[in-house]
């Protein structure tokens, strides 16, 4: 029986694991704040105290940090991923990072003798809890098939570039995207509630549209309610523009509206809705 691990316990990692764990495949947990892990190790995980210490317990781990330094860090620190690494174990990054993190990440991995797919995932805690995400791989292509049951299992749908960072990048080009979007839609509930419009009725009109998306669905009742549990948290969608942002500028690619939408982030995160869910950026676009 394939021994999985996991590294990260946040919100996704959370939900992701409880969903290996409920089809009865045998996992390994780690987080750096070890308490989180609990719940998992109630539901049947093992838990390691160190990522070396996953490794040499596992066939395939998983990594979810929340950016390219955590990422680096838990491959490449003191008692990290590279320490335990050895031939024919495999490593499957599916934080969000830019695409030279994923290139050093499998330098390193692969120097060891291993196997390394990077894997990002599109969708955020209702798809990790539904098991429907989207992962965006690129790498050992060997290492993705034999990956395919745990990913089959939280996700409905994996792609494969041949190419190891384009995984990377179709990420940010899809948050990039998502992070403007949610913007705009702040802006024209702003403007409608201005003008004397109902949040509700200019949500309803939107649902019958050609604009109308799962994204205004889910989150605009919830932005209407001034609710903003975080699903995805804010800070972490900021993190995605300014990398989408830097590789747009390493490809001379100009991003105007991206860069419009980042300073809102930007202005949010200095608001305090770091931890907020990324709709939060409500907050510093309403008029009060």
């Amino acid at each position: 029986m394939t021994k999985y691990g996991f590294l990260g316990i946040g919100i996704m990692g959370k939900a992701m694991v409880t969903n290996l764990l409920k089809a009865g495949l045998d996992v390994t947990v780690w987080n750096r704040t070890p308490e989180r892990c609990t719940p998992l190790v109630d539901m049947g995980a093992n838990q390691a105290q160190t990522p070396a210490e996953v490794i040499e317990a596992c066939d395939i781990t998983f990594g979810m940090v929340s950016d390219p330094e955590a990422a680096k860090a838990v491959c490449l620190g003191e008692h990290g991923v590279a320490q335990a690494m050895t031939a024919g174990k495999g490593y499957i990054d599916i934080s969000t990072v830019d695409s030279d993190t994923s290139r050093a990440l499998c330098q390193t991995i692969q120097g060891k003798g291993g196997r390394f797919l990077e894997a990002p995932v599109s969708g955020s805690k209702k798809p990790a809890e539904d098991g429907a995400l989207v992962f965006l791989c690129a790498g050992d292509e060997s290492l993705y098939r034999d990956a395919a049951e745990p990913l089959g299992i939280m996700g409905k749908k994996s792609f494969y570039f041949p190419e190891i960072g384009q995984g990377a990048q179709i990420k940010l080009v899809i948050n990039m995207v998502m992070g403007t979007m949610m913007t705009a839609f702040s802006e024209g509930l702003a403007l409608g509630e201005q003008v004397g419009l109902q949040k509700s009725d200019i949500l309803e009109v939107l649902a019958q549209g050609a604009i109308n998306n799962p994204m205004f669905q889910l989150k605009g009742p919830l932005m209407a309610a001034n609710t903003y549990n975080p699903a995805f948290p804010l800070k972490h969608m900021q993190k995605d523009m300014r990398l989408a942002l830097e590789l747009g500028e390493k490809h001379n690619q100009p991003l105007n509206t991206v860069a419009a939408a980042n300073e809102l982030y930007l202005k949010a995160k200095r608001n305090g809705s770091d931890d907020e869910d990324f709709s939060a950026v409500m907050k510093v676009i309403e008029k009060k």
